[in-house]
């Protein structure tokens, strides 16, 4: 029996130009709530992100700040990018820099073959170049001479330069999107991809002669190789390209997670170098929307960029990987709006959720001395479960964050609406046999519940669902939070009469209103 393959997804690797702002946590954070799931799936998991530092921006950005261009990286990976992935909580499987070595020869090592079967020819390039995307622009990507993303004059270049026979692609992208539609996804990303297609399809510059800044390349060491040609062989060469008898333990990448704006270099460009190489192509790309503020994509260049810690430091952290994900349809734009975010803080994380677990803790403390009470089932909540995990774990598949996350808050309030229902406060007045049986009965039925939500919401709010499970004292009997499988999670009655709660904090305080 052969091994099982990883589930591989990928974020786009970022540029090291500037420090993080929401939009790369908002992608990032994604991932991790997609390969958290997976993981309780029982699946084999591998998830990558990492940093791009290669290019005429990283080294424009180096310039302005006295540094040279891998002392600048080195600065900003170890002092902004990964100091603040561990803050949110990101458990990636590997972090890829393009000017490490397992990476840089592997790039070489490609290109290389590439040339050796012919898909690589010498030529000129002159055209418009925007310095922001890193790109060769087309006629239709400018409006007045300036790049639409950017809204920055682009720079007219003339090199002479080596090509990547990129048109020699076109009908075999074409029939592969045509039959995989879920290869590019959501679907407007789809259309847009083949609509490009079947329009004029262009050879690819993939060197420079007027930088120093970037990968040389192999038989030509007086240009370096384009740095989106660099960029894109991370997903491969961080898994072993051409070098590791496990690459194929991992590779195809199973889902590249990337921002809309760069889906023709993983649409097009990438999926053409692996098919150039008879290697096989991604089994998706997914293009999600943008963050947008005061209209804008969000930008550090147009001093739109929000610092992730600006929001962690009012909200905490989970909040924060809550919200972006259950606010915004994954793959539509979408705004940041600090009230909302605080409307839905207090409504469905702090009322909702939060009060649920405190109250629930409390009572079984006061009535049944922290211990939970015999095992119960309500056929209303135990139905409700099993529809419940069904319906996100498809969503999830699907990439609808907001949708499984939707449906466990449903079952949230569900859970809530019984609890008030029942009264149990009251029960706890009345001493016959009766009513102490039913209060049992509910608050077990409720602990179980929430013991279920802490699974469901475990890959979205880790730290808060570790606090709850800690304090439903089950770790010694069911196991770590972090084991417990999906499709076992809608199993009623988990929870062993006798188990011994403890206090539990406030998982979602009361914040105080922001100026």
């Amino acid at each position: 029996m052969s091994e099982q393959k990883s589930f591989y997804v990928t974020t786009p690797i970022y540029y090291v130009n500037d420090a993080p702002h929401i939009g790369h946590a908002y992608t990032t954070i994604a991932g991790d709530v997609l390969t958290r799931w997976h993981r309780q799936r029982g699946e084999s998991v591998w998830y990558l992100t990492g940093t791009d530092e290669h290019g005429q921006k990283v080294l424009n950005t180096a310039t302005a700040n006295n540094a040279d261009p891998l002392s600048w990286c080195d600065r900003l990976v170890n002092d902004a990018w990964k100091p603040l992935w561990q803050q949110l909580n990101i458990a990636n499987d590997d972090f890829i820099r393009t000017t490490e070595a397992r990476h840089e020869s592997r790039v070489q090592k490609f290109l290389t073959e590439l040339k050796d079967a012919g898909y690589i020819y010498a030529g000129k390039f002159e055209g418009p170049y925007c310095v922001g995307c890193e790109e060769f622009k087309l006629p239709a990507d400018l409006i007045e001479g300036k790049c639409k993303i950017h809204s920055k004059p682009v720079e007219i270049l003339s090199e002479d330069n080596w090509f990547f026979k990129l048109s020699a692609f076109r009908e075999q992208l074409l029939e592969h999107y045509r039959k995989n539609p879920n290869a590019c996804q959501p679907e407007s990303a789809r259309n847009e991809v083949v609509s490009f297609l079947e329009g004029e399809v262009r050879d690819l510059s993939i060197s420079r002669s007027t930088l120093s800044w970037g990968i040389p390349v192999p038989w030509d060491t007086k240009q370096v190789i384009y740095v989106w040609f660099d960029a894109l062989l991370n997903y491969a060469t961080a898994v072993g390209l051409g070098e590791s008898k496990d690459f194929s333990k991992k590779w195809p990448a199973d889902i590249h997670l990337v921002g809309k704006d760069i889906l023709r270099f993983h649409a097009v460009i990438w999926p053409a170098m692996l098919m150039a190489a008879k290697l096989p192509v991604p089994n998706q790309v997914f293009a999600h929307g943008w963050l947008l503020v005061a209209g804008e994509k969000m930008s550090k260049s147009k001093l739109t960029g929000i610092a992730p810690s600006e929001i962690t430091n009012h909200f905490g952290v989970d909040a924060f990987r809550y919200y972006f994900l259950r606010a915004i349809p994954f793959g539509s734009d979408g705004s940041f709006s600090w009230e909302d975010m605080s409307a839905r803080y207090t409504s469905e994380l702090a009322n909702d959720f939060g009060n649920l677990a405190s109250r629930t803790i409390a009572m079984l403390e006061k009535y049944f001395d922290g211990k939970i009470p015999e095992v119960a089932n309500e056929p209303k909540l135990s139905g409700a479960l099993q529809s419940t995990v069904k319906a996100a774990d498809l969503a999830i598949s699907s990439l609808d964050f907001q949708g499984a996350i939707l449906q466990i808050l449903e079952f949230c309030k569900l859970v809530n609406g019984y609890v008030t229902e029942k009264e149990p406060w009251k029960l706890a007045k009345q001493s016959d046999a009766v009513n102490k049986k039913e209060l049992s009965d509910v608050l077990y039925n409720t602990a179980e519940a929430l013991r279920a939500l802490a699974v469901l919401f475990n890959s979205v709010m880790p730290q808060t669902c570790q606090k709850l499970w800690r304090a439903l004292g089950v770790e010694k009997t069911l196991g770590k939070l972090a084991d417990q499988r999906i499709s076992n999670v809608a199993k009623w009655g988990q929870i062993p009469a006798g188990t011994a709660t403890s206090k539990i904090e406030i998982l979602f305080p009361k914040i105080e209103a922001e100026e």
